[in-house]
């Protein structure tokens, strides 16, 4: 059920994927040259000043609405705890892994990335604490959040959730998803109750952090029942360099995807293969040494850029800036790329998914039950098949390294005094934005050219 693809299907792409790869490196190239000439007005120091957002709507009634929609989702969460505790332990006929993988994890990452922050509204163990909190409105928060911790926790935590989906055993069987999301919804109260609601969201609450991270993309923003508009991308736009812990999990969310979608490929089963006939039965620490490795390749070659990015952009007689500072301000423009990976690699698996939720919304604990009469509902596997994986990932693919580069480029104006200077910083996160693009569609296509 966790796996993304899995559809079994070959396309033979009509041309070769060499020329798809060098189509999309020219692209982004391109998109860089176009930023490069194009000014917006005749100062020649673009964007130095905050997107304004336009308000579209105060919604009448948006207490009301917000709390229904914190009710349903609650309602939601407590059947898929009771689904796994007490419904049959077939993945396949349980609500709560579909749920949990499909619906939760992928659905609402392309919410939040999409739209907007529909997490933070709807956080059914946020629900829990705010009733607890007008409850006992006398409770304060014994402890302050040490701020060397920052946001380490939920960069430890996503890590962890990221092991949970691709390296553990029960990772599809219900039980196991219903104890571990008890487990993690006691330690959120617990720390809640210790250092404070909104303190515990904001540093520690992982999902809270990375679902924010990937809606500061999504166009919508909602604020005391208003809802402001702002160009996509516009989010990501940070005045201050982002601290390390953030952009630790930024790396993260990008590296983990990656991995994700390098388990499909033939060379992983290479590898895997290799080391099993050396040492049988290491597949688990064979994962987790990968999961751990390519996370810090990841930064390591991150900052490896920043340094040049630092040194290309040192003006004449001029120190280059700090290394954090300048990887504090450009690990934003990389939330554009997790975002488009996370919706090609997981596209089809959605789509597969989200179709067993149509039988399961009758019988959502497996019991025999025929509550909607769609027990019965035909599951369409190839409902995704992977010519549409194909070029769906080829555009979103395309389109996240483009956001990526135009997010980089007015990072650049800010932080450098002269458009040269912001310019000559750039070459080295062109080649970085390239390369990427081009690994990133090299292991999308590997199981859809391979079937």
């Amino acid at each position: 059920m966790a796996h993304a693809h899995g559809f079994g299907q070959r396309y033979d792409l009509p041309l070769p994927l060499w020329l798809y790869l060098l189509g999309a490196g020219l692209t982004v190239a391109l998109s860089f040259a176009f930023l490069a000439l194009w000014r917006r007005d005749d100062t020649g120091t673009p964007y130095q000043g905050d997107y304004a957002r336009l308000l579209l709507l105060r919604v009448p009634g948006a207490d009301a609405i917000a709390f229904a929609l914190r009710l349903l989702v609650l309602a939601l969460y407590v059947l898929v705890i009771v689904a796994g505790l007490v419904g049959v332990q077939n993945p396949v006929k349980n609500i709560a892994p579909a749920m949990v993988w499909a619906i939760w994890w992928v659905g609402m990452a392309y919410v939040s990335a999409l739209v907007g922050d529909l997490w933070a509204l709807v956080n059914p163990l946020d629900s829990v604490a705010r009733v607890a909190q007008q409850l006992c409105s006398r409770w304060r928060a014994p402890l302050a959040w040490p701020r060397w911790l920052d946001s380490w926790p939920a960069a430890a935590l996503f890590f962890a959730f990221i092991w949970m989906e691709l390296n553990w055993e029960g990772s599809e069987q219900p039980a196991s998803l219903a104890w571990s999301m008890l487990l993690y919804s006691a330690c959120t109260w617990a720390g809640m109750t210790l250092f404070g609601r909104a303190t515990w969201l904001r540093h520690a609450e992982v999902f809270h952090v990375v679902f924010g991270l990937l809606a500061r993309f999504a166009p919508l923003t909602f604020r005391d029942g208003a809802c402001y508009v702002r160009p996509y991308a516009a989010g990501l736009l940070a005045k201050e360099p982002v601290r390390p812990a953030c952009l630790v999990l930024v790396i993260l969310m990008l590296a983990c995807v990656s991995f994700d979608g390098m388990m499909e490929t033939q060379a992983w089963y290479d590898i895997v293969d290799a080391v099993l006939a050396v040492a049988p039965g290491a597949l688990a620490w064979i994962t987790t040494a990968a999961l751990l490795l390519m996370p810090a390749l990841f930064l390591l070659v991150f900052l490896l850029f920043c340094a040049m990015i630092a040194r290309y952009g040192a003006s004449d007689g001029q120190p280059a800036l700090p290394l954090l500072r300048v990887a504090g301000h450009f690990v934003l423009t990389l939330v554009p790329i997790a975002i488009a990976y996370h919706f090609s690699h997981y596209l089809s698996f959605l789509a597969m998914a989200g179709q067993y939720l149509i039988p399961l919304a009758s019988d959502p604990l497996g019991l025999g039950w025929d509550l909607f009469g769609t027990k019965l509902y035909f599951i369409r596997l190839g409902i995704v098949d992977a010519k549409v994986v194909w070029y769906v990932s080829l555009f979103a693919i395309i389109a996240g390294h483009v956001a990526a580069v135009w997010l980089a480029h007015v990072c650049a104006l800010r932080l450098y005094a002269s458009r040269r200077a912001a310019l000559r910083s750039q070459y080295p996160m062109l080649a970085l934005m390239i390369t990427y693009t081009l690994l990133s569609l090299w292991i999308i296509a590997q199981p859809i050219v391979g079937g």
